[in-house]
Formats: structure tokens, C-alpha cells, sequence
């Protein structure tokens, strides 16, 4: 038996991995002494990013347009916000959780997992909030802490968590695909940059969405041959890269398991649609927040939204900030909206979307008797450098 650093109670060690071990109902967050707690770097990557992302974007102005950064048409975009606007696109956000809460209790299903919905939706907030605090590391705080709740293995936990990448990251593909089709389809007049992108991310999207779905295909149905036979392909990596990939797939495999009844299937794409589906209304209501810069329609959010998920996916190594300079090539690139006001409606969008859960998820964290140091204390480290990268 060991007690817990975060609550004065006994836990008993069970299961085969040992950084996720489950309490007793009664209980809440578990630690593991034995493992030392995670030093998380990049506490401020979110602001980092923001900063980083706009000092590329004014050098870049000043050596390609010969001109200075307009920080005063920058300021003025900010300024001209309309705050009914932005009040219901961050209702929108916060109703997206819900969602991926009752996505994630579909996928629970199978595994006979007994956790309160309410419950479900505070960790899910939580670990969205721990996401955005502490980077990286932050990723594996909601697995981890539904796995705790629900009383199951936290291994089965990244199972579920893989298995909703894989769902968005579909979603992602079909989105940047509407782009592509509805560019040329409208002889909307675009730059040679956007040009490329659309031409290589048609290929790549293209590839991508097909080794996901093959993926998905062959570990529903063939799942121990696929399994081995996809670890068996990757033997010629180096050892790290190879547990890496080993983990995912094997992490891939289990959560796939979940989509084997028809009806977890069919649930698993209502939810993903009205998930997805209230998203690109939060961000429509966050465009129009900007009407006097940017009188777009739905169809053509749907573009610069289309274009700021595939950003999220070409990430700047090392970085981020993919998403933000996605939405301002759109932007100025196809509706010829001048740099800095581009730049303003990318970086108050991003720092919107993410970061308007930080306050609920506090609170959330508050409720459960959960504070931040705790939270960066969790045992998780490990499986978010197996999984995350």
C-alpha cells in the first residue's frame, strides 16, 4: 500500500502499469512516490507561441513588403470586438465539452466503466486546462484522470484518448478537403502561397486520411494480425522511435475495440458530427465578432476554420503556432485582409479557443480538491512522451 501525496488515503497497487494505479471509489487522484513527479517545461507556451508566432510575422512584413508592422491597425482590430458575439462563441466552446464528454462515456461502454456523467465532464475540463497550462505533459491529465474516476487502467485510458485523435484527426481531413473543393469550385481569387498549400495539402491530406482509415479498418477487424504486422514493419526504426510507435499502435489497438458494435459506432459519429459541428459554429460567431473586418459567411468559415485544423496538424516544430499562421495565410492570401488585421482575428481566435476553458477548469479543479501543483505532480510523464511524441 502506498498514501497518496495529493489526499490522506490508502490505495491499494493494482493492474500492470504502474503509473496509473486506481483507488477506491472514495478516492480521488492517486501519486506514485516511487516515480518522481514530472518537471514540465514551457509553463507559458501558450503566450510563448502567441508572442513568438507575431514576432515572425512583423520581421517577415518588414523584409517582404519593405514596410513596417501597422501596430496601430493591429491594435484597432482588437479593440473593435463585439463582446455578444464573443460571449456566445465561448457558451459554444464550453457546450463542446459536453460533447467530448459523451463521446468519451461511448467509448467507456465496453469496458463496463462506472463513472457519473458530471464527473466525466469535470475531468474532461480539467484536462483540457491542464492541456493548455502545462503543455505537452498536460495531455495525458484527462486520461489519467477519468481512468481514477471510472476505476479502470489508465493504459486503457490512452486508448480512448488515441482513438479520439484518430476521430478528430479524420474530421480535420474531411475539413481541409470542403477547402479544397470549394476554393476553385467559387473562382475565389487566391495567392501563389495559398496555391501551394492547397496543392501539396491535397496530397497529403489525401494520404493521410487513407492510412487513417486503413488503420482503423484492419485493427477493427484483423486486430492481432494488423497489430503485428504493422510493429513488424517498423523494426527498422531506432529503439526510442520504435516503442514510441509501438505504444501508439498498441494504444490504437485496444481503443479501437470500442468501435466493433454497430451502435458504439453509430453513437461515436453522431457525437464527433455534433461535435465538430458546434465548433465551427463557436468560430463562426467568433469571426462575425470581427463584422468590421471581415463580413464572412458561413461557407466561407467553414474555409478559414478548415485551413486553421490543418495548421493544428503542420505544426511548427519545437513551437506550435501552425494554426495561427494557417488563419492569417487564409485570411489575407484568399479574402485579402490586410496583414495586420489578419494577425489580430488569428491570435485573439487562438488565445479564445484555448484558453477560455482555463477559468471552468479551475473551478472544476477547485470543486474536486484538485489545485495546480498536484495536477503537474501526476505520474504521467512517461506515457505523454510514448504517445504525444
Amino acid at each position: 500500500m502506498i498514501r497518496s501525496s495529493l489526499e490522506s488515503e490508502t490505495y491499494i497497487l493494482q493492474g500492470a502499469f504502474s503509473p496509473c494505479q486506481v483507488p477506491d471509489r472514495a478516492g480521488r487522484r492517486l501519486l506514485n512516490p516511487a516515480q518522481p513527479a514530472p518537471q514540465v517545461s514551457w509553463r507559458w507556451r501558450p503566450v510563448a507561441v502567441g508572442f513568438a508566432v507575431l514576432a515572425v510575422i512583423v520581421v517577415v512584413t518588414i523584409r517582404v513588403r519593405g514596410a513596417p508592422f501597422d501596430w496601430r491597425l493591429f491594435l484597432r482590430t482588437l479593440a473593435q470586438v463585439d463582446v455578444r458575439w464573443l460571449a456566445l462563441a465561448i457558451l459554444l466552446i464550453f457546450i463542446t465539452y459536453l460533447f467530448r464528454a459523451w463521446r468519451w462515456a461511448v467509448m467507456l461502454r465496453p469496458m463496463n466503466a462506472e463513472i457519473r456523467f458530471r464527473r466525466l465532464v469535470y475531468d474532461t475540463v480539467i484536462g483540457f486546462t491542464a492541456a493548455v497550462l502545462l503543455g505537452r505533459v498536460g495531455e495525458m491529465v484527462r486520461p489519467y484522470l477519468i481512468s481514477v474516476s471510472a476505476r479502470v487502467s489508465f493504459s486503457s485510458q490512452v486508448s480512448v484518448w488515441v482513438l479520439e485523435r484518430l476521430l478528430d484527426m479524420l474530421v480535420v481531413l474531411l475539413l481541409f478537403g470542403f477547402v479544397l473543393l470549394r476554393i476553385p469550385s467559387h473562382g475565389l481569387n487566391v495567392g501563389p502561397h495559398v496555391r501551394w498549400v492547397l496543392d501539396v495539402g491535397g496530397y497529403v491530406a489525401a494520404l493521410m486520411g487513407a492510412a487513417c482509415l486503413a488503420i482503423v479498418l484492419l485493427l477493427r477487424n484483423f486486430s492481432e494480425f494488423s497489430r503485428k504486422r504493422l510493429l513488424s514493419a517498423l523494426t527498422f526504426l531506432p529503439s526510442a522511435q520504435y516503442e514510441r510507435a509501438s505504444a501508439l499502435i498498441e494504444a490504437l489497438a485496444a481503443g479501437v475495440q470500442s468501435t466493433r458494435d454497430l451502435g458504439s459506432l453509430v453513437r461515436l459519429g453522431f457525437f464527433s458530427s455534433a461535435l465538430w459541428t458546434i465548433m465551427i459554429a463557436s468560430y463562426y460567431c467568433l469571426l462575425r465578432s470581427f463584422a468590421s473586418q471581415s463580413p464572412l459567411s458561413l461557407v466561407d468559415v467553414i474555409v478559414v476554420f478548415g485551413f486553421m485544423c490543418f495548421g493544428s496538424v503542420l505544426q511548427i516544430p519545437g513551437l506550435g503556432g501552425g494554426v495561427q499562421v494557417a488563419c492569417i495565410l487564409c485570411l489575407t492570401e484568399v479574402y485579402h485582409l490586410s496583414l495586420e488585421a489578419a494577425t489580430g482575428m488569428a491570435l485573439f481566435i487562438w488565445f479564445v479557443s484555448l484558453a477560455s476553458v482555463v477559468p471552468l477548469g479551475i473551478f472544476c479543479a477547485l470543486h474536486e480538491g484538485l489545485n495546480w501543483r498536484k495536477i503537474n505532480q501526476l505520474p504521467i510523464a512517461g506515457w505523454s512522451r510514448e504517445v504525444s511524441g
